[in-house]
């Protein structure tokens, strides 16, 4: 039998002052308020309540008891109120990691969320690095590459693809570049992220994936220093669309396959499972969404 039931049961009858009343206050059937007082009394191994058939008292274990449970239901009560009030209202703080290449298209949405939800704050960290949500103890992670856990939430926001790009110097001494295998004869940089790993992935305008097997330079996990060794025409790299877009625009990377282009890859908001989001989490990545909804065409 559920114990704060039989407490909440016990509570009433004291309160209302008898078994049948109590019945009454609860929608319940006297036998049954009967044996939830019974089985606390059989759990405890005292008498809370004195009967007669006029009336019902409390023993002296019975007022201490009463005072005691009385307080912690209360408590509950109040526990609940301040649970429902943090999932109807934003506020308290959001744990969020992302990746660092990503910050710049985070900062407006974070400065708007906080904008529009004062009681709220943010505590932000952005990296390189692989972290694990529940471990490492994020509310949420923004990720440019699919999590290995498939015990969590990943809200797609916006869908993005890898150019192989290059330093336009970088051409001119090279061996000939016409399709994914001739990449064998080159030196390429390698991210320590990439999903498939030193493999990587092609697409032409046909839809037809080719996989082709990279050596060269240097592998690193951050897309920044990467990004500076392509400028300085040392290796080619796939690059993530959103990083080398306006080295591309600018002229300082050209396509070094343009009839081709990486797979198609997301970004997403990765959350623990929860049934039930608190209304801070649940707004923040709404707006996520929102935001990056107008990024989906310059990022493709």
């Amino acid at each position: 039998m559920d114990r704060l039931t039989s407490l909440s049961v016990f509570g009433k009858v004291v309160e209302n002052g008898g078994f049948s009343a109590a019945a009454r206050s609860l929608n319940m059937s006297v036998s049954m308020v009967t044996t939830h007082v019974k089985g606390l009394e059989q759990r405890l191994g005292v008498r809370l309540l004195n009967r007669t058939t006029r009336k019902v008292t409390l023993t002296e274990t019975g007022r201490l008891y009463y005072q005691r449970s009385s307080q912690i239901l209360a408590d509950l009560d109040e526990a609940d109120r301040a649970a429902g009030a943090l999932a109807s209202s934003p506020r308290g703080v959001i744990r969020v990691y992302c990746a660092a290449a990503i910050i710049r298209f985070l900062m407006p949405v974070i400065e708007e969320y906080l904008n529009k939800y004062p009681e709220v704050s943010l505590d932000l960290d952005s990296g390189e690095r692989m972290v694990d949500p529940i471990e490492d103890s994020y509310d949420l992670t923004i990720r440019t590459t699919p999590s290995p856990d498939s015990g969590l939430i990943a809200r797609k926001l916006t869908p993005w693809r890898h150019f192989l790009v290059c330093a336009p110097s970088y051409l001119a001494g090279s061996p000939h570049l016409l399709k994914p295998q001739d990449l064998a004869q080159h030196q390429c940089l390698r991210y320590a992220y990439y999903p498939n790993g030193d493999e990587w992935h092609f697409e032409d305008r046909n839809g037809e994936i080719t996989k082709v097997r990279v050596n060269g330079p240097a592998l690193s996990n951050s897309a920044e220093a990467l990004r500076s060794l392509t400028l300085s025409g040392r290796a080619l790299w796939l690059a993530p669309s959103f990083i080398v877009a306006d080295d591309l625009a600018e002229g300082r990377l050209v396509h070094a396959l343009p009839q081709y282009r990486g797979v198609e890859f997301a970004i997403n908001a990765i959350y623990p499972d929860r049934k039930h989001l608190p209304a801070k989490m649940r707004l923040f990545i709404d707006l996520l969404a929102k935001r990056f909804a107008s990024y989906r065409e310059w990022m493709t």
